[in-house]
């Protein structure tokens, strides 16, 4: 089964890229206890594990989680493990890796000092991964499982709407039709290579007129790529990225940035006018689709969680 892509998203590492990129506080090494606590389907869960997990949670929420939470956190994971290999969501290193390298990103940092940040704190990156992993899978499994359950209707979301007191549903905006180009820059290049990529990028936004030229001369240009178009709206884009896109001219580039995959830009084939959600409107549907999460993976949980093997050795 494959994981379903969704308009809504989950704000599951939210909190958790926050207060890690907020907190440096020096800690001692852990000790690697590995007296076995409990057996989840076979699966053993060690002393390391809970105090690693303890650290993690401590790290996320500044408070001091309870012995049994953290137990409970690490047999849900093993849980959730192994129900996505029961339907062939098995995330692999790669992609853990990905997840990882995102979230260093989105705290302005590189994934080696996101590393460093979370050894001075006695927490293995591994610790970090494998929350991640069983998060992953598990967002997978019930946005796959329970699709249809979980979709929101329009009726519902307008009725909550003017429930509130608002009849306003949609705002005037933009919808915005562009390609992402990447020219490549492999790792490791030195600045002056990296400097000649932009050279060339500024170049060609020189050239570039229309996205049928784009697509010409980016499918025939070694060591760059186009990719397939995306439609995006102005409740989809940051303010940032609004602004750049509407001072673009239809059919060039916007300027390019240097990104871990190369040097990117932007074709913008078409914009247009056209009608969005008022904010308002997304917020309800965003938090009537939340419930629905809550309580569907809630079931589901404790569901699997009566079936699977539990046996505890030392607590």
């Amino acid at each position: 089964m494959r994981a379903t892509t969704m308009t809504t998203s989950l704000p599951v590492f939210r909190h958790l890229v926050l207060v890690l990129a907020a907190v440096l506080v020096l800690a001692g090494a852990p000790a690697r206890a590995q007296n076995i606590v409990v057996m989840v389907n076979g699966d053993p869960i060690t002393d390391f594990d809970i105090e690693q997990r303890s650290k993690l949670d401590q790290l996320t929420t500044q408070k001091t989680p309870s012995r049994q939470d953290v137990i409970n956190e690490l047999i849900d994971d093993k849980i959730k493990i192994k129900e996505g290999k029961k339907y062939g969501v098995d995330p692999g290193v790669s992609d853990i890796n990905q997840s990882y390298e995102g979230m260093a990103q989105r705290m302005r940092i590189s994934s080696d000092q996101l590393t460093k940040s979370l050894e001075t704190k006695g927490v293995r990156p591994e610790t970090l991964k494998g929350r991640m992993k069983a998060e992953m899978v598990w967002t997978s499994l019930v946005r796959g499982r329970y699709k249809e359950k979980l979709m929101v209707g329009e009726k519902d979301v307008a009725d909550k709407v003017r429930e509130g007191g608002s009849e306003k549903l949609q705002i005037e905006g933009t919808e915005y039709k562009m390609q992402p180009i990447v020219l490549i820059v492999p790792r490791g290049s030195s600045p002056a290579f990296q400097e000649t990529r932009m050279k060339e990028a500024e170049s060609y936004r020189q050239r570039v007129t229309s996205c049928d030229e784009a697509n010409s001369l980016f499918r025939s240009t070694p060591n760059a790529t186009i990719r397939e178009s995306v439609t995006k709206t102005t409740a989809d884009l940051p303010e940032a990225l609004r602004k750049v896109l509407d001072d673009t001219p239809i059919g060039h580039l916007t300027a390019p940035e240097v990104t871990k995959a190369g040097i990117e830009m932007v074709v913008l084939c078409a914009r247009k006018p056209t009608l969005i959600d008022t904010p308002k409107k997304r917020e309800i549907r965003e938090k009537m689709y939340q419930e629905k999460y809550e309580k569907t993976q809630k079931a589901y949980l404790d569901e699997i969680r009566k079936a699977a093997m539990i046996e505890y050795r030392n607590r």
